[in-house]
């Protein structure tokens, strides 16, 4: 199944090194604390061991709609870049998303930092239809997260 390539970005007036270190390590349901149409905040997170950022890592996100995801940290690239997969999903946006690869990424720009989240979705094949509102549902999501790390980062 072809997959769909999603991203947003927002350039915040932070070093990288910082942006990426306290991106990486900041709690999730923070981050992720508004809805997007279909899309539920962050509710919690799970079953994580010690501070988030080594390879090989999983934690469970609990969605606040009940729904969960397996993630695991796939790359470790500071201050460049980290990824990770989602996987094992259950509720709602199980029969649209069959798993997804996640990469964060900050490069230089200007004085600050340009932050791209973006996601390489595998779309269940009845997901393959709801895929263009789900792209832009997700691309809002994204926007308002991109939102909540700039206030994060300039606090």
């Amino acid at each position: 199944m072809p997959t769909v390539s999603l991203s947003q970005s927002r350039a915040v007036p932070v070093p990288v090194d910082e942006a990426f270190d306290r991106v990486l390590a900041h709690p999730l349901p923070e981050i992720f604390r508004r809805r997007r149409l279909a899309i539920p905040p962050i509710k919690r997170v799970r079953d994580q061991q010690g501070e988030w950022g080594t390879v090989g890592q999983t934690r469970t996100i609990v969605l606040a709609d009940g729904g969960t995801m397996l993630e695991t940290l796939t790359s470790n690239d500071r201050p460049h870049s980290f990824g990770y997969t989602i996987s094992a999903i259950r509720g709602p946006m199980k029969p649209l998303v069959a798993s997804a690869d996640g990469r964060w990424t900050f490069e230089t720009a200007g004085t600050g930092t340009r932050i791209t989240w973006a996601w390489e979705l595998t779309p269940t094949p009845a997901g393959r239809v709801a895929m263009p509102a789900f792209a832009t549902m997700w691309r809002g999501y994204a926007r308002q997260a991109l939102e909540e790390i700039e206030g994060i980062l300039l606090r």
